[in-house]
């Protein structure tokens, strides 16, 4: 740490303020994770006073550890420029105790001069004239007053929607600072969903670092400021990229981050849908801040100053290939400066590829379904927003309700639903389950049986309160305009459309109404433009519920049959969240609250629906050779989950004996509904599960229903202790049938193995046992022969290799087996045995007249 002492002594007071300033973010992430040891620190040193000390650690205990050390660090800039310098020399002094701050230290250390000169470069760019410096204070007002509320639809009639302040509204996201390499073979949502909590445990703070918005253009380094850089940010649809963009607009407005650009512009890719004509950067920017009027020529002198944001690239319909190498050789796709007048496509590749104004900044937002686009861009950092992790989930519905024990109650049901809180990852998610689930907690008698708890059903009562509340100015044919609106909804989950226009509407007969808003967003709808406006609907999932209800209300549409076989059979994935909204309204239970405005459902469709289902699992079940089968059959007991109809599962897996999923991705959501499937069935006796990356919380999910099952494979999980103290759990259950037991590669170490054992102890069923590849040792596997001493101990097969077992252990392993008259078969290469064990290992042999093979 030499280098950064150096570095600290060669600051001046405004550089060291620079110098925080700018690693802000950063260093509060840093040490966020020990707050309490470095203010402690602090306060030791004398750096900090007793009340200083006090407030970080009350706002600490009271808040997050975040917001403690976001107090540490804005009394840390408070210090006098001396108390300042000999803080961060401490920070240089913690760095050992501190991962990510060594990290963050040692890589400004490698900056060394360097930085103090970027500092320079950055302050000597930021000097505009007094002319140019008025239209920068007028363009930062604009923006902050564009981006200081956040509009959030509602449902209710009387209130089409709720405005709030952004600072007081905006929760925060978890962004990783790649991209995750990943081909969708399946619904979008679903697949980033299925292994969300699996890479949020395997690289947060591992690999892939959770990132902050600041950091996506934080690197100023003198030698590469003139060159610019193109970020780009991924993210499933309603992950909060929209809401990201206008959070970094107006941070910057208010001089929070990105202190390096003297001017902002955003832009969406919807509004450059409208742009049909040939247009230059130049009147692209006037059209949208037209205040700049004749300033733009000054603006341009200094491209390192500037960051350009296009939102939504999934949305443009102009054609952007990165690969095509036309762009660099044909004069009409090239734009060589920003009053060139060109197709908008060209403007925008020109600026990510760094050939209009060089030096410039470029950040692009995209759903992951159009990440191929910048397959061969030059982008310098690549990003994916995996939505609300943790505590950040607890937070949006606290933000949300004004009465915080409405908060609460709401978000208790929702965690202890799995199927809700594994949605609630996506904070457009959230927004539905607040809406919907906010009246069942504000009633003075409800009835909590009725509180959704699949997917259809709150589904159910979302466009239920939209009939209710929007219905009766066209009573008369609801249901309807409720059909077209459905079929047009059905279009676009076919053609994986997303954005409608007003000829959609004309197609299906649809007129902009009280009613339509409640199920379409209008967007484009600004005061200074005659544009059109195009409609989406609120979230991806709502389009394809409402899809499914008008496909399932749909009177002689033929048989529905057809289209559901057909829609399984897509490998993309684009009808599988489609798929279980159908299944999940055969159930009466469920849909039943929607008859009210819409009538009896189609008691033909229902049965057919039905005979659907139950035709598929009987199909899927018996065929799970390749992983696309596999994923099949997962799906078809998505679909007995949400149809609610415990008759139809049974019919259709009560000659089911294997279940397998091994080598397949569960998520805690799929292992709910696996195990709500074992449950309500008594034949499955063989459950495969290895290599599912399941963990804990996966595990939790299955507990009620291990103790089924025959034969159970849970190897090549992390599971750990705590993972392997539920399978302890399902085999002190009475009714246990385990007998053959995988738990190889888990995560078990010895004192987790205690448990275990004990469990076993009382167990009578088990009789092979696979406990390979856990880091045991003597100490892990001195309880497991304690259990093989025990009389009523059936075990036959005993696998216990690559577990560290030594030449001491085998002792008492051997002297364990030599009591036990049921074991024939004992596995235990690959440890760390010497030849002291052979006579140990030949007297075992020669002893135990039951056993069949020692290996």
């Amino acid at each position: 740490m030499s280098s950064m002492m150096e570095l600290l002594e060669r600051c001046d007071d405004s550089q060291l303020l620079d110098l925080t300033n700018h690693y802000r973010q950063r260093l509060e992430a840093a040490i966020q994770e020990a707050v309490e040891n470095v203010v402690f620190v602090l306060a030791y040193e004398r750096y900090f006073s007793e009340q200083e000390y006090k407030q970080v650690i009350k706002r600490t205990k009271r808040g997050s550890r975040a917001a403690g050390s976001t107090l540490l660090l804005n009394l840390v800039t408070e210090k006098e420029p001396q108390v300042h310098k000999l803080i961060w020399k401490c920070f240089v002094k913690m760095h050992h105790l501190l991962p990510k701050l060594e990290e963050l230290l040692k890589a400004m250390g490698e900056e060394g001069s360097d930085l103090i000169e970027s500092f320079k470069a950055m302050k000597a760019s930021l000097k505009i004239s007094a002319h140019l410096k008025d239209v920068q204070q007028k363009h930062m007002e604009t923006l902050r007053a564009q981006t200081e509320t956040l509009r959030v639809n509602t449902i209710l009639m009387n209130e089409k929607v709720k405005v709030f302040q952004l600072r007081d509204r905006y929760a925060e996201l978890t962004i990783i600072s790649t991209v995750r390499d990943r081909t969708l073979v399946e619904h979008e949502l679903l697949a980033r969903g299925r292994d969300h909590e699996e890479w949020r445990e395997e690289h947060l703070g591992g690999e892939f670092e959770k990132i902050r918005t600041d950091q996506l253009f934080q690197n100023i380094s003198a030698s590469k400021s003139k060159s610019g850089s193109s970020s780009a940010v991924a993210g499933v649809a309603g992950i909060g990229k929209t809401t990201m963009v206008q959070k970094i607009v107006h941070d910057w407005a208010t001089g929070k981050i990105f202190q390096q650009f003297q001017f902002v512009f955003s832009f969406k890719f919807r509004d450059l849908n409208m742009i049909k004509d040939r247009i230059n950067l130049r009147e692209l920017i006037l059209d949208q801040y037209p205040y700049f009027g004749n300033m733009l020529q000054e603006v341009w002198k200094n491209p390192e100053g500037l960051l350009f944001i296009f939102d939504g690239l999934d949305e443009f319909k102009g054609r952007i290939d990165f690969a095509d190498s036309r762009r660099d050789t044909e004069p009409k796709h090239q734009c060589p400066d920003p009053e060139w007048w060109c197709e908008v496509s060209d403007i925008v590749y020109s600026l990510i590829q760094h050939k209009l104004l060089p030096g410039c900044s470029v950040l692009v937002t995209t759903r992951p379904t159009a990440l191929h686009l910048l397959e061969k861009a030059e982008i310098s950092v690549r990003a994916e927003i995996l939505g609300f992790v943790g505590e950040e989930r607890k937070e949006y519905f606290t933000r949300y309700f004004e009465d915080q024990s409405v908060a609460a109650a709401v978000f208790k049901h929702v965690k202890e639903n799995e199927i809700l809180y594994t949605m609630s990852y996506n904070p457009s998610y959230c927004w539905i389950l607040v809406l919907t689930l906010g009246p069942f907690f504000t009633q003075t008698h409800r009835d909590p049986q009725r509180v959704p708890k699949t997917i259809t059903q709150l589904y159910c009562y979302f466009i239920y309160n939209i009939l209710k509340n929007h219905g009766r100015e066209i009573e008369k044919n609801l249901r309807e305009v409720l059909l077209r609106v459905g079929q047009m909804a059905f279009t676009g989950v076919a053609e994986k459309k997303i954005v409608f226009t007003d000829e959609d509407l004309i197609k299906y007969n649809l007129q902009p109404s009280q009613f339509l808003s409640g199920f379409l967003m209008e967007l484009l709808e600004r005061e200074d433009s005659a544009r059109s406006v195009v409609y989406t609907f609120p979230h991806l999932t709502i389009q394809e519920f409402v899809a499914a209800l008008a496909q399932f209300l749909t009177v002689d549409r033929g048989d529905i049959t057809t289209l559901l076989i057909e829609a399984h059979g897509m490998t993309d994935g684009r009808f599988e969240v489609f798929l279980r909204f159908v299944a999940g309204l055969s159930s009466p239970r469920t849909a039943w609250i929607l008859e009210e405005f819409l009538g009896k459902f189609p008691h033909q469709t229902i049965c057919r629906v039905i005979d659907w289902v139950k035709g598929e699992v009987k199909r899927r079940a018996g065929n799970t050779g390749s992983e696309a089968d596999k994923r099949s059959l997962l799906n078809t007991l998505h679909y007995l989950f949400e149809s609610q109809n415990p008759a139809l599962a049974q019919q259709t897996l009560g000659s089911v004996e294997t279940l397998s999923f091994s080598r397949l991705g569960l998520t805690p959501i799929d292992c709910a509904v696996l195990s709500h499937a074992i449950r309500l069935c008594d034949t499955i006796k063989h459950l495969d599960l290895a290599s599912c990356r399941i963990q804990c919380e996966g595990l939790q999910r299955l507990g009620p229903a291990l103790h089924k099952c025959q034969h159970l494979g849970l190897g090549d999980n992390d599971l750990g202790d705590s993972g392997v103290k539920l399978v302890s759990a399902a085999l002190r259950n009475p009714d246990c049938k385990i007998q053959i037991l995988g738990l190889d590669n888990v995560g078990l170490t010895d004192s987790g193995a205690e448990d275990l054992v004990s469990a076993l102890s009382t167990n009578h069923s088990v009789t092979w046992l696979d406990l390979s590849g856990n880091k045991l040792g003597d100490s892990g596997v001195k309880p497991v022969s304690a259990a093989l001493r025990n009389p009523d101990c059936k075990i036959q097969i005993l696998k216990l290799q690559r577990v560290g077992l030594t030449d001491s252990g085998t002792e008492d392993l051997v002297s364990a087996l030599s009591t036990n008259p049921s074991l024939t078969h004992l596995y235990q290469v690959d440890n760390s045995l010497t030849d002291r064990s052979v006579p140990t290992l030949r007297r075992l042999i020669l002893n135990h007249p039951s056993l069949k093979q020692i290996w």
